[in-house]
């Protein structure tokens, strides 16, 4: 009998429990179906008329403080009104063209991560983080593979989401026949046109965009010596994007980079580099800004940057946004880094021109950065549970 009313109390209690949000976890929002009440501690926060939040603390409003975003007065956005809460939703409401993520294959088994990637309302646009690559596509010259680009092109096509290309030239990821190669300039410009021609080709039409060049630049500014530069100059550029042209002329053609997010010397190569190309009669249509960060390091200049770039009438896009900071994860490093997000994405809202923000991969579970970046982490707006954190809210106060 004792047990029996154990189990019932139980019973009463656990669906409550499981019916409220963890902290830092959506609460409330236009279309939002979830739970709309908080675990102990904290209280359901509205950030945005399609976000609110669980923050911590006890009393109606959230605390003051760096971890708190202001509530922005309710407004009608301009553009078609979204289908319901989330990411992608609020960026077209607000005329963008799309918020997507990258993703990759090995994670589309992980059915909890896909529930999330498949959602349009979050992510309108997917990047193959890996399998358009050189080594990926075409192992051997002439012999070309395209299975794992196709899983996830027929994805994007499946979900309705815009699909970016990436990439067709670049120093990394190449296989031996192409970085060991002794390539006269006729041979490479022979190779270069091949490979970007059939890259481009086989995903005519259902490509948005193409990172047709990645990362030409050092730091410094100067040419990054590569198989490429050193065989052929600056001109292996032109070839690459002439021949990813002729194959599809209906797709954006990017260059894609780091560090030239901020004014300086690798940004002034990346605008001097566009403007001879629109000199020369080259096709152009954008740049890429990767916009790998570390949380309290977003550089001030950033919205001046897009606009000296869509003022050549290019457009501009954020493509491989992620913040890092230092391990473990602290209250004050998760606010910085919601500020940061908030800050990133504000940039692109204010140039008419940035068209659209990726993440590169929207959770820490699959995030590049503690392989690469030793003792640094939690990039991602969603956690490695895949759960979403104050990153997110920051995103969401930025877009509405």
């Amino acid at each position: 009998m004792k047990l029996s009313t154990s189990f019932s109390v139980l019973a009463a209690i656990v669906p409550f429990a499981l019916a409220q949000s963890q902290e830092w976890g959506q609460c409330g929002g236009i279309g939002w179906t979830g739970p709309t009440t908080c675990v102990a501690g904290t209280v359901c926060t509205v950030i945005n008329a399609y976000y609110s939040q669980c923050l911590p603390g006890t009393a109606t409003t959230a605390p003051s403080g760096p971890s708190s975003t202001p509530s922005k007065p309710s407004s009608t956005p301009s553009g078609p009104a979204p289908t319901g809460s989330g990411l992608n939703s609020l960026a077209k409401a607000a005329g963008k063209v799309y918020f997507g993520t990258a993703t990759d294959n090995g994670e589309l088994s992980d059915q909890p991560y896909t529930a999330i990637l498949d959602n349009i309302n979050e992510f309108g646009q997917i990047t193959p983080a890996n399998s358009m690559k050189w080594d990926a596509t075409e192992p051997t010259r002439g012999t070309f593979t395209f299975s794992g680009g196709d899983q996830i092109a027929n994805l994007a096509k499946t979900n309705g989401q815009l699909l970016r290309g990436h990439n067709c030239v670049w120093y990394n990821q190449l296989p031996s026949w192409v970085s060991n190669g002794q390539f006269t300039a006729a041979d490479l410009t022979d190779v270069i046109q091949t490979h970007c021609g059939t890259l481009v080709g086989h995903y005519k039409g259902q490509v948005y965009s193409w990172d047709v060049i990645n990362e030409p630049f050092n730091d410094d500014g100067t040419w990054r010596s590569d198989v490429f530069y050193n065989t052929l100059g600056t001109q292996y550029v032109p070839i690459a994007l002439k021949a990813a042209r002729a194959a599809d002329p209906n797709a954006k053609l990017y260059i894609n980079d780091y560090n030239i997010e901020q004014q300086g010397a690798k940004a002034t190569a990346m605008l001097n580099l566009v403007k001879q190309l629109q000199a020369d009669g080259v096709p152009i249509d954008g740049v890429g800004f990767q916009c790998h960060f570390i949380v309290g390091e977003v550089p001030g200049t950033f919205q001046q940057t897009l606009e000296q770039f869509t003022a050549l009438g290019l457009e501009v896009a954020i493509t491989e946004l992620d913040i890092r900071m230092t391990l473990p994860a602290t209250s004050a490093s998760l606010a910085q880094q919601q500020k940061d997000y908030q800050t990133v994405v504000q940039a692109c809202m204010n140039v008419k021109g940035c068209v659209g923000i990726t993440l590169w991969d929207f959770t820490d579970k699959y995030s590049w950065v503690p392989s690469t970046f030793s003792g640094q982490g939690e990039a991602c707006p969603w956690d490695q549970n895949l759960q979403k954190k104050p990153a997110y809210s920051g995103i969401t106060a930025a877009l509405a």
